[in-house]
């Protein structure tokens, strides 16, 4: 969720904090509990946490909102120290990293046009479908993946 849509000096305090729990505090509460139930040292069977960060965390999202790109590059370090954290304990940390997709998170923060008005930016030219987006996630999972840990797979039109 980004909540609010707008230079970071107009976003009140609230809402940088409310997206700052919802999107980083949660996602590491969720991975803190998967690392719990999974770890092979813990009695788990190992096996793999997918994060879903934004190609925000690297692009800063400029005068849109920066406090969400922040707690997105946060998921992105997580992802990155916790795939290090529990590879020897069977579990393989991965994130996907989604560019423009038309879903609601636009309209929930009061903009249910940027997906028309920021395609341009997008060198494919159009935005994303959630379906696009679902099997890089499949994949991470997967067993084709077995090797994969700690890496951040941009899915995001050439952003």
């Amino acid at each position: 969720m980004t909540a609010h849509i707008a230079d970071l000096a107009d976003t009140p305090t609230e809402v940088v904090r409310h997206v700052l729990e919802v999107n980083l505090l949660g996602t590491i509460l969720c991975s803190r509990r998967a690392a719990q139930v999974m770890s092979t040292r813990r009695g788990g069977a190992g096996e793999a946490i997918v994060n879903v960060s934004s190609s925000g965390a690297t692009l800063g999202s400029p005068h849109e909102y920066v406090h969400y790109a922040a707690a997105e590059a946060g998921v992105d370090a997580l992802t990155t120290g916790l795939a290090k954290e529990l590879a020897s304990e069977g579990i393989r940390v991965n994130a996907v990293a989604p560019g423009l997709v038309r879903t609601g998170i636009h309209a929930g923060a009061g903009r249910p046009e940027r997906v028309e008005t920021a395609v341009a930016r997008v060198p494919a030219g159009r935005a994303g479908e959630p379906e696009e987006i679902a099997p890089a996630i499949a994949w991470l999972l997967g067993e084709q993946a077995t090797y994969t840990s700690g890496a951040v797979l941009r899915v995001a039109g050439g952003l």
